[in-house]
């Protein structure tokens, strides 16, 4: 299916994503967390969501280079500081923790299994096909930044 690879926008996977989660939480047990213990660490996850993303967007804008996830043949830069020396795609971890941030408010294992979901789609048809054209354009520096920092975390 390379038709799909860095097509479908990012968000619009994470809100699929999301709808679907909120549907197995609906059709699934839950489980019965108090919300004194569930929100709490939502808002951590949330919070550290939205760190991880604009971090991420203030390191590639001082780089001058592109925030399309959908165009990475249009990076004039590679970006390895800042929390770019922490994870190679900041912006989908941060994604993934607001993901988990709405499995824990919806107490529903099994919607946390759905968040897998966005890995494995961001990993097959974004991440890799991202990595591809970075390697490509970049070269023997990416492929040492590549060596030296890790996918997710």
């Amino acid at each position: 299916m390379p038709r799909l690879e860095l097509k479908v926008p990012p968000d619009l996977v994470a809100i699929v994503v999301a709808a679907m989660m909120w549907l197995v939480s609906r059709v699934t047990p839950s489980l019965d967390v108090p919300s004194a213990y569930r929100v709490p660490v939502a808002v951590v996850l949330l919070a550290s969501a939205v760190a991880f993303i604009g971090a991420a967007r203030v390191e590639l804008a001082k780089a001058g280079t592109t925030f399309s996830p959908i165009a990475p043949d249009r990076s004039t830069r590679l970006v390895t500081g800042g929390v770019y020396r922490l994870t190679r795609n900041p912006m989908y971890l941060g994604t993934l923790l607001a993901l988990l941030a709405l499995a824990v408010l919806l107490s529903n294992p099994y919607s946390a299994v759905v968040a897998a979901l966005f890995v494995a789609y961001m990993n097959r048809f974004q991440i890799v096909p991202e990595e591809r054209v970075l390697s490509a354009r970049f070269g023997a520096a990416y492929e040492e930044y590549a060596s030296d920092v890790r996918r997710w975390l």
